[in-house]
């Protein structure tokens, strides 16, 4: 089993490294859109990473499966990792699989909304 909790922690790291990256090291290079991205992209990355924490804590506590523990890491990768990537140079069709992982991310989502619905009460 993967320990989401850690795969979360990761993920806030790497959300305040690229954060701080983007704030400095691309501020002088980097056009007003290419840095827009850059923001999207960690904005998300660290908003959706402390949602996987709680998810990990969830799938800790059996309380959920890991369904949307994986389905929010996957969108967060294609999501961000686009932004990202179009930043650093890659071409702008990149930003055609952006939405993919948003729509991941979305379905992990719900797919947690589903199994709370499922819980029983105390």
């Amino acid at each position: 089993m993967i320990n989401w909790i850690a795969v979360a922690a990761l993920n806030l790291a790497a959300a305040v490294g690229l954060g701080a990256f983007g704030a400095h090291g691309l501020k002088n290079i980097a056009t007003t859109q290419q840095l827009e991205w850059w923001h999207t992209a960690t904005l998300y990355l660290l908003a959706h990473g402390l949602g996987l924490l709680l998810v990990g804590v969830l799938i800790r506590l059996n309380m959920i499966s890991q369904t949307p523990a994986w389905l929010i890491q996957i969108g967060i990768l294609i999501f961000a990792g686009s932004l990202y990537a179009m930043t650093l140079g890659a071409p702008r069709w990149f930003g055609a699989i952006t939405p993919i992982g948003g729509t991941l991310m979305i379905a992990g989502w719900l797919w947690l909304a589903w199994l709370a619905f499922r819980i029983k009460p105390i």
